[in-house]
């Protein structure tokens, strides 16, 4: 914090603070003064991390782990003096490199972009004139004007207020904007919320206006200092090296723990998302099996090592290693990137996509994630027992759309409150009844929202006291460029929302003041009272009229009747019971409730504010917001994103659990987690200990210890009034349960959790520090792009899955045809490779890579939504993978071993030459033709098996399940253009290879061959036999088979609210149990079920 301040500046008076920080309050700094501070302060910017260094990224793609084998493999090379083999090595790492590194550097050049979308500017005095200055060139000492729409440049000690509020929800959690004042306070442990004559830098001003000089700026700011703890790194535990505090061991013990930190992030083998770690773990197995096969190599020589030895230890070491993978891998994320964001989603970290596959829990935000971030007036309450309703109202801003009816406040609690059944009771000897569905027991009837609205004296009365007593604009305008007009609004939310009410009806503030009403007076919001009232003097009367509106149970206090004209009553204890249980009604529907009132002024309102001070403000106040009569109740809500509901049941299919933890009130949370299917509707119907822990208070939360909290049997599904700390100390709970989370945010407040989360997803209409901290972006905010990008990661890790089985399948075979070439011995006792070197690097990085790419571009499954998450220790890795991947590559090595057998040994007598590894001679003629005819089969057989994996379990000959095509084989392969032509093309490229002179015996070491074409194709048609032999044995004896979605109590986001499951069994519901396999089942009825949800 800027300046000598003893103590912090909303303890002392604006002249102390002005004094400390040397400022002039009535001219603000000089232009000396601000080129001082400037070389004194760093500009006004949060230190967000912003884009990764170019050498960074650059470094971290060369050190790969599949790089650093491929490093090996070329040292070794050169080594031996074969320039060739080195070259084409060094160019495949270059390669790799290149892409990873260009794909990388340029999704963070995107992500710079979207950070710049937004330059905020601050209003400034300096010199005695008022400038607009780049929030970055603000300094301490700076006076700030403040308008309504402003976003706050810096911490501030207001000194000038005037109806001034600003929304802190990004960095307090806090929905109700915060009243502001000048005086200073007393007390020194006020919270940041509670310090109200501070104005925090990133918050937005809703109304009103006023200055503030500026006490800190960048990380000096409370938003600065949450970035701070964000990017701060925490020492993981056993680390330490204090062997006072730990021990004479511990400095060993430290040193020994740090070093395999270091090693372990620098080979990618403790750092990084599951697949990155597994890959990592992979190459060096890999690496591992290369030199075991170089000892076994040379074993067999005897130890004899020749230059010739040492290149068939090199080929057996390439063949294990899957050259293409990095590139694959890369270029897969890159397309599966690139399809994001055009559904809204910006990746900032590659590797964020494959961890999206693996996401168990989602801890999402409230606001503007889950519900609209719009405040809208659902009921309102007239006294005389009238409750008017809005139906189908879909822009918060639009009083146009939708429709009010209305009804009799009791008809209107009947239709809310359905009578709940005793299943208990129903159950009993003497009322035996099975379970049978309400929608069985009850048909539904058509429902009937009641009559149209129409304006009556009370509603008139109600509607005018919202409409003035309200500092928001609603106004329709043309858009540049644009025919239609929209509608735009300004101010804080809750004013928004009753404006929107009041224009429904043509009563809006502007056409009332049109009709010849004058604002004379206002006593803005006080957030110690709750309430606000203004004073207008009306066009006809004599009399001014005092509107008021405000927190129920303050201005109930305040009435002496209730209603006008001939329903007014007088305002008594049973009343006041009777409109705090209308309210209480209000607020279990997940809507904030402010009550309307008014009274007139006796005669024309000529009251003046006193200078004497607060103490007779303050007697004025009480004189004018006594002696009121209520007019009715207003309740707000926040509505929710109409995809919500059926994103969180899509979630719950796919065997993820949503948490919502938010900052608003416990009733209001509750209410709207069950509107949108995060808990259900009637927790009667579960376990009391199970329904107890689904809905937690943050203080509740944070009092339990790790170990009560592991003891729940569910953690929060939601958890209100959070804390940033609530947040992390969630997400720590979850990980304890081997969970694999996505957190959402968009406020500052949600940093730390971001950062913390295995997922972090940010708002694109959040804080910069929000963004930083996390990993994937959403442009539109919506809670079903979360959804859609779980879903394209699971895609990905399907694809991934496919083309490492790919590739790994092709390394196998030519691993086993090697080693087993090792008894081919020449005349020289060496051993002849039934394949080249180079003839490898071909089929790894060209056959292989271009099926592969194909294979990562395959679309999702029908069923990818319908499978748990992956289990992350496993990651790509399944029993399905590792099985798959030895019996066809044990069926591809056989194969092509007996091929290079039948062409040496059976037609040409076991010749195998002299020196055929180094190069052509006519003694090596019938090895060179097996080597062409091994390479032309496997690499045959390769890319035949990119159609076969298209599908792991199903024939290739019937891939799609819902065709009806009696052989759908040519179009099923033809749906993925690139794999098909990437497969032909390929199978195309072989004859080139082989018959082109002296390429193909220099280079690759075969030559053309003729009717070794029919073993080709032989082998190819018994490999493709094989491989459709062992899916059907899978199929059959259901081998290998994927885990099913674990059913809780309930699903979320399901309508039933979960009796199906929760309920006991019995007749009926063992017949439903058995249409529930043939009806729910399949997109089209998770579809179905989600357009009935929508409709209701």
């Amino acid at each position: 914090m800027a300046g000598e301040f003893d103590r912090h500046p909303y303890l002392l008076t604006v002249q102390d603070v002005a004094k400390n920080l040397g400022t002039d309050l009535d001219r603000g700094l000089t232009g000396a003064q601000v080129a001082q501070l400037q070389e004194k302060y760093p500009p006004n910017e949060l230190d967000i991390g912003g884009a990764i260094p170019w050498y960074t990224i650059f470094l971290r793609q060369l050190f790969n782990a599949m790089i650093l084998v491929l490093f090996f493999a070329m040292s070794l090379s050169f080594g031996i003096s074969d320039w060739v083999e080195g070259g084409v090595l060094a160019a495949v790492i270059i390669l790799n490199v290149s892409i990873g590194f260009f794909q990388e550097y340029g999704a963070e050049k995107k992500m710079d972009a979207l950070r710049a979308l937004s330059s905020p500017s601050a209003n400034v005095l300096r010199d005695g004139k008022t400038q607009v200055i780049s929030n970055s060139e603000v300094v301490p000492g700076d006076v700030i004007l403040l308008k309504m729409g402003d976003t706050i440049p810096a911490d501030m000690r207001l000194f000038e207020v005037m109806n001034l509020t600003s929304d802190e929800q990004s960095l307090t959690g806090e929905s109700v904007p915060v009243e502001k004042v000048e005086s200073h306070l007393d007390d020194e442990e006020l919270g940041i919320g509670d310090r109200i004559n501070i104005a925090y830098g990133t918050t937005v001003v809703r109304k009103g206006r006023g200055r503030g000089v500026v006490i800190a700026t960048g990380m000096q700011t409370e938003v600065g200092k949450i970035a701070a703890s964000t990017s701060k790194k925490n020492r993981k535990a056993g680390r330490s090296m204090n062997y006072k505090k730990y021990g004479k061991r511990q400095p060993v013990v430290g040193l020994a723990k740090r070093a395999y930190d270091f090693f372990g992030k620098f080979l990618g083998l403790t750092e990084g998302t599951p697949l990155q770690i597994k890959l990592s773990k992979l190459a060096y197995m890999l690496f591992g099996c290369a030199l075991l096969l170089a000892v076994i190599v040379f074993a067999v020589n005897r130890f004899d090592i020749p230059t010739e030895v040492v290149i068939y230890a090199i080929s057996t070491g390439i063949a294990i290693i899957p050259e293409s993978l990095v590139a694959v891998l890369t270029i897969t994320m890159v397309v599966a990137t690139t399809v994001m964001r055009k559904a809204n989603v910006v990746v900032r970290d590659l590797s964020a996509l494959e961890a999206l596959g693996g996401v168990t829990n989602i801890c999402s935000d409230k606001t503007g994630t889950l519900t609209q971030g719009a405040m809208i007036v659902k009921k309102a309450w007239i006294p005389g027992k009238t409750i008017y309703t809005v139906h189908d109202s879909k822009d918060p801003s639009d009083p146009t759309v939708g429709r009010v009816t209305y009804a009799d406040a009791e008809e209107d609690a009947a239709a809310t409150e359905p009578e709940k059944r005793d299943y208990d009771q129903e159950r009993s000897a003497s009322a035996l009844k099975f379970d049978v569905p309400d929608e069985k027991l009850k048909p539904k009837q058509k429902k009937h929202d009641g009559p149209e609205a129409d304006m009556t004296p009370e509603l008139e009365a109600f509607l005018l006291s919202a409409a003035l007593c309200n500092l928001a604009t609603v106004r329709q305008e043309t858009e540049a460029n644009a025919d239609d007009r929209k509608w735009k609004t300004t101010g804080e939310p809750t004013e928004i929302a009753l404006q929107v009410f009041a224009h429904r009806f043509n009563k809006g503030k502007k056409t009332i003041e049109g009709q010849g009403w004058k604002q004379v007076a206002e006593f803005p919001f006080d957030s110690s009272i709750k309430r606000m009232s203004v004073i207008y003097d009306g066009a006809e009367s004599e009399n001014s009229m005092v509107f008021t509106k405000g927190a129920v149970e303050r201005i109930i206090d305040l009435c002496t009747t209730v209603g006008i004209g001939g329903q007014a009553e007088e305002m008594t204890d049973s009343y006041k019971e009777h409109i705090l249980k209308q309210m209480d009604d209000f607020a279990s529907q997940g809507q904030r409730v402010l009550a309307i009132a008014s009274r007139p002024w006796d005669g024309k309102y000529q009251e003046k504010s006193s200078k004497e001070g607060d103490d007779a403000d303050n007697a004025l106040r009480q004189r004018v917001e006594s002696g009121l009569t209520l007019l009715g109740l207003a309740g707000i809500y926040d509505p929710p994103r109409r995809e919500t509901t059926p994103a969180i049941a899509e979630c719950s299919t796919a065997g993820i659990k949503v948490h919502m933890l938010t900052g608003d009130h416990p009733a209001t949370a509750t209410a709207i987690a069950k509107e949108v299917g995060i808990i259900p509707h009637d927790l009667s119907t579960l376990p009391a200990d199970l329904a107890e822990s689904l809905i937690k208070k943050a203080s509740d939360f944070d009092k339990m210890s790790d170990a009560e909290i592991d003891a729940l049997p569910e953690l929060p599904l939601v958890l209100a009034r959070c804390a940033p700390d609530t947040k992390t100390r969630m997400i720590e709970a979850l990980r304890r349960r081997n969970a694999f989370m996505a957190m959402t945010g968009d406020g500052v407040n949600d940093a730390p959790s971001l950062s913390r989360a295995d997922v972090g997803i940010a708002m694109g209409s959040g804080s910069d520090v929000a963004k930083s901290a996390a990993k994937i972006v959403l442009t539109d905010d919506k809670f079903n792009s979360i959804v859609a990008a779980i879903r394209e990661g699971r895609r990905m890790f399907d694809n991934i899955q496919k083309f490492i089985l790919h590739l790994l399948t092709s390394n196998v075979g030519e691993v086993i045809l090697l080693i087993c070439g090792l008894a081919f011995r020449d005349q020289s006792g060496y051993s002849v490779f039934p394949i080249s070197p180079l003839q490898i690097l071909w089929i790894n990085m060209l056959t292989s890579s271009f099926p592969a790419f194909g294979l990562g571009r395959e679309q999702a499954s029908r069923a990818v939504m319908r499978k748990p998450p992956h289990d992350k220790r496993r990651g790509v890795f399944t029993n399905q993978i590792l099985v798959d991947m030895l019996v066809y590559g044990l069926l591809m090595g056989v194969l092509t071993l007996m091929t290079f057998v039948i062409v040496v040994y059976g037609a040409n007598g076991g010749a195998l030459g002299a020196d055929c590894n180094k190069a052509w001679s006519e003694s090596c003629r019938p090895v060179f033709r097996a080597r062409a005819t091994v390479f032309a089969e496997l690499t045959w057989l390769i890319l035949i098996s990119a159609w076969e994996f298209k599908d792991l379990r199903r024939s290739m000959f019937a891939l799609n399940p819902d065709s009806t095509a009696r052989f759908p084989f040519f179009r099923d392969i033809y749906e993925n253009r690139f794999l098909f032509w990437a497969v032909v093309i390929g199978g195309l490229s072989v004859f080139p290879v082989v018959y082109i002179p002296t390429l193909n015996t220099a280079v690759f070491k075969h030559v053309d061959i003729s009717w070794e074409w029919a073993i080709v194709v032989a082998a190819l048609v018994l490999f493709v036999a094989g491989v459709e032999l062992w899916k059907m044995a899978k199929r059959t004896f259901r081998l290998l088979e994927d885990r099913a979605v674990v059913k809780g109590a309930f699903s979320q986001g399901s309508v039933e609210e979960g009796r199906r499951f929760a309920h006991t069994m019995s007749f009926s519901s063992l017949k439903s149990w058995r249409s529930f396999g043939r009806k729910n089942t399949g997109d089209s009825g998770m579809h179905s079920r989600s357009m009935s949800r929508s409709k209701e």
